[in-house]
């Protein structure tokens, strides 16, 4: 679907149903130089849950007008006005990577808009390494390379995913690819200089879930304990064998975690 968010065109994957306004609304942020289609082996199962999905195309990624945003906190205050545009008083958020650091930062400044909380590799702070931004900032093959190549976990490298013909390698290389030039570079910086996840943490008031790959190597799991410390009503499901595509990698068990969740 597509709606009209300060003027630009945004599109949102709703899990091929119908939008009900009755039901429970549940919002998806991807991550760095990715869009809505990370989420397509979820959006359709919570869809079919009996809610509201929208798996977003953040501006300037995916089917999305606009330039990218700066900051995370300029991402966040935009989830606030796509919900206004939807006429969602409130919803559940789920976020993956600097879609986590967004989520996180909209449930410190918007507890009344905000039912439960979802983060996905996510950790205190994420600086991004000076070869990866280098390589980004010159729209190189290599930023994606690098990216697969810390992100995706030893197992999912060689295949074997549940889903036949599935190789999460190749395809996760081939999105970040496929991003517009200077989006990657934009979105790495925005976690990069990102400082605010522990603050934003210590005010969120909802129910809270960690779901964490256990062979995460860009955000691993330990480094976001400030976090989940900092979250009264939290808890953390870690899934083994898996990096930080937590939702590609092991998308049986996200479901399952999700699920008992939302």
């Amino acid at each position: 679907m597509d709606i009209q968010v300060n003027g630009k065109r945004v599109h949102a994957a709703t899990g091929s149903r119908l939008i009900n306004k009755e039901e429970p609304a549940v919002i998806l942020l991807h991550g760095a130089g990715m869009d809505r289609t990370i989420w397509q082996l979820q959006t359709r199962n919570i869809a079919y849950m009996g809610r509201q999905a929208y798996a977003l195309d953040l501006p300037g990624h995916g089917r999305s007008e606009g330039a990218p945003l700066i900051t995370i906190s300029e991402i966040s205050e935009w989830v606030s006005d796509f919900m206004d545009a939807a006429e969602l008083a409130s919803a559940s958020v789920i976020g993956h990577s600097m879609g986590a650091l967004v989520a996180i930062e909209f449930a410190g400044n918007h507890p009344k808009k905000l039912n439960k909380l979802c983060l996905m590799g996510i950790a205190e702070a994420m600086p991004v390494h000076p070869d990866l931004l280098d390589a980004a900032k010159r729209n190189e093959p290599l930023a994606p390379e690098l990216i697969v190549f810390w992100g995706v976990g030893g197992e999912a490298q060689i295949g074997g995913h549940p889903y036949p013909g599935l190789w999460i390698h190749g395809a996760s290389q081939t999105l970040l690819e496929l991003s517009r030039p200077g989006v990657l570079f934009n979105d790495l910086v925005a976690c990069d200089t990102y400082q605010g996840a522990l603050t934003a943490a210590q005010k969120v008031q909802c129910d809270t879930r960690f779901i964490l790959g256990k062979d995460d190597k860009m955000t691993p799991a330990k480094k976001s304990k400030p976090l989940v410390d900092a979250i009264k009503k939290s808890d953390v499901k870690l899934i083994e064998h898996c990096g930080h595509m937590i939702m590609t990698e092991r998308p049986n068990l996200v479901y399952n975690a999700i699920s008992g969740f939302i």
